[in-house]
């Protein structure tokens, strides 16, 4: 049984991404395609490597974090460094969430507060505006 190869364009239109940013990632070393004359040719492994680096990236890892954490699984399993590298990795995006977390929750809590000031100076332009007609009409 003979394992299943993968054109570059085959991989573009799968994982919708352009050919550019497949060489783009063969370039970072995350992909390493053979040869077959000019063509490249991906392996499942490869294309199993650009699954899990667009995973990577839409947990907001760099391609360099990336490439560090699937680089381990091609050393020997569950050696200590593997597994200090890969919790320093995860800790530290971890660490950069929260802070943007907090951000943004302190940014929702300065457009709620401008948005009751905005309400509250809306409701009292209105009364006023109601009680110079009601004024007008007697």
């Amino acid at each position: 049984m003979s394992t299943p190869t993968f054109t570059i364009s085959e991989l573009a239109k799968e994982f919708d991404l352009t050919t550019r940013a497949i060489r783009f990632y063969e370039d970072m070393g995350l992909l390493t395609p053979e040869r077959a004359g000019l063509q490249r040719v991906y392996s499942a492994r490869d294309r199993a490597r650009l699954t899990l680096t667009l995973r990577a990236k839409r947990l907001g890892l760099s391609l360099t974090e990336a490439k560090d954490i699937l680089d381990m699984y091609d050393s020997p399993r569950d050696t200590v460094p593997q597994l200090q590298k890969f919790l320093g990795v995860l800790g530290a995006h971890r660490a950069q969430l929260e802070a943007q977390l907090a951000e943004l929750q302190a940014n929702l809590a300065e457009v709620r507060a401008h948005e009751k000031k905005g309400r509250a100076t809306l409701a009292k332009a209105e009364k006023v505006k109601k009680a110079a007609k009601s004024t007008r009409a007697t």
